[in-house]
């Protein structure tokens, strides 16, 4: 998708950016083609963005065309209201504190341009305070009395700035374009932006280093810019058409709040925010399988006010974290003081709990699932000496089962079903449900918002292809827009 940078004065900004236009605002409100189309990104320098102003018109036609554009006139209005940006910087004091905890003065003016600032110290505040607010300058002015405070927000305009400040606007700029996480090493010029975000400090990524290549290599035979991007880009969410989550996903993180901010924009997303919000809570599925007649293992919600386990239930028994991933949050009790102690620790970190029957067995079949279409089967086996898939130690190490992975064609019909059944009731994004399979009847475990897939393990059989089917639903859906 096209990007286009409005200034007054295009001549003087000399860029070599590949797959960027700089074009003065009456050619953006002239031109046929950027009336026609919805396929731009307009990143909006004029010199000022006040009310009425050129650029507060550039942005509100931008948004009007259907454009991405940044800033947003929601955003110019924020700062109409400096007590509401007073408010937001409450949630964020600890990282003020410590930015500003060396300095000798008593008023700090920071300066923020695409979220770059030019004292390294300064750097994570910057990038949140731009991923906050969204405005290409920012000035960030900070007291000291107490504590430090934000005193002041305000955006600042191309007038606002000396040559060597314009030089460093351009500087940030390219960085913000062209990011240093750009995958490929050559760019060319494609119909579509893609990114996909990972976490280098997730501990179980649901992707494999490997596996991630295979998505990128996927991306651009069908016609994918690819860019990795982390929880520090959020301003850079604008630029992309479609979002691909590759890290562990929950409704209170940042994931979820990626999630919201793309489909705003009009990205096109997996994991969407209401397969998160759906999938993430165990108490949740729970209810929605039961009240679908989906199988599940007998299974009981108890509150932190009444916590009186049904008398049909027999120990050993399992008790469930509604937001618990990856096989944490989950534990077996084997009596009654191994029940009271659970029960306590977990309820410090919810109001209610999931008590499930122990079904022993071997494995777990996972079916992964894509726009409604059965993706991958494999059978994953408990860890040696262990009851689940992964066998967490207390140093934070963990021991994971052997894997086998299965054509669909030669899975059981009746696994599939109950697969796609389950997950069409989540929604037609990527799934992988767990299904434990006792004395030929299925019984659904859980459904993953963002399953495993690893290269060497879930794409064992139709290898490349699994990659490409995912990538596959990106331009669907992106063609349907």
């Amino acid at each position: 998708m096209p990007k286009i940078i409005i200034t007054e004065t295009p001549e003087k900004w000399n860029l070599k950016f590949e797959g960027v236009e700089v074009v003065s605002p009456s050619e953006y409100f002239s031109k046929p083609e950027y009336q026609e189309s919805k396929a731009f990104k307009i990143v909006n320098l004029c010199r000022s963005h006040q009310y009425q102003s050129l650029g507060y018109y550039v942005s509100l036609l931008a948004e009007a065309r259907g454009h991405k554009v940044l800033p947003e006139i929601s955003t110019l209005q924020d700062f109409r209201f400096p007590s509401l940006i007073k408010d937001d910087a409450e949630e964020f004091d600890t990282l003020i504190q410590n930015s500003l905890k060396t300095q000798q003065d008593s008023k700090v003016i920071i300066n923020i341009m695409f979220g770059q600032v030019e004292n390294s110290q300064f750097s994570r505040l910057g990038v949140l305070l731009f991923n906050l607010f969204q405005i290409p300058i920012i000035q960030a002015t900070f007291m000291r009395k107490d504590k430090w405070q934000l005193q002041g927000l305000k955006p600042l305009h191309l007038k606002d700035l000396d040559e060597a400040n314009i030089k460093k606007l351009q500087e940030a700029l390219y960085y913000y374009i062209s990011g240093k996480k750009v995958v490929r090493k050559k760019y060319s010029r494609k119909k579509y932006d893609l990114a996909l975000m990972v976490s280098p400090d997730d501990p179980t990524p649901p992707s494999n280093a490997k596996a991630l290549q295979k998505f990128i290599a996927a991306a651009d035979k069908l016609g994918f810019n690819t860019e990795a991007i982390t929880k520090n880009d959020f301003g850079k969410l604008v630029q992309f058409d479609a979002l691909f989550i590759r890290e562990t996903t929950n409704v209170n993180h940042y994931t979820y709040r990626f999630a919201k901010k793309a489909e705003a924009e009009g990205l096109v997303v997996i994991d969407d925010s209401n397969s998160i919000l759906k999938c993430t809570n165990k108490v949740y599925l729970h209810e929605l399988l039961v009240a679908n007649k989906i199988a599940v293992p007998k299974s009981h919600i108890i509150r932190k006010d009444y916590q009186q386990i049904p008398a049909d239930f027999n120990y050993p028994m399992v008790i469930k974290q509604p937001d618990g991933s990856f096989s944490k949050g989950v534990k077996k009790v084997s009596d009654e003081q191994q029940l009271r102690e659970t029960l306590k620790d977990l309820f410090q970190k919810s109001e209610l709990l999931i008590v499930q029957e122990f079904v022993p067995t071997a494995y777990d079949w996972r079916v992964g699932v894509i726009n409604k279409q059965p993706l991958y089967v494999c059978k994953y086996y408990m860890a040696q000496n262990h009851w689940q898939i992964v066998d967490w130690k207390k140093n934070g190490q963990h021991r994971e089962g052997k894997s086998e992975t299965i054509a669909v064609a030669d899975a059981p019909k009746a696994l599939i079903d109950t697969a796609l059944k389950a997950t069409a009731l989540i929604g037609s994004g990527l799934y992988g449900v767990d299904i434990k399979e006792i004395n030929g009847k299925f019984y659904v475990i859980e459904i993953n918002d963002n399953p495993n897939i690893d290269a060497g393990v879930e794409d064992r059989v139709i290898k490349n292809g699994l990659y490409t089917k995912v990538m596959e639903t990106f331009i669907e859906r992106l063609q349907k827009r």
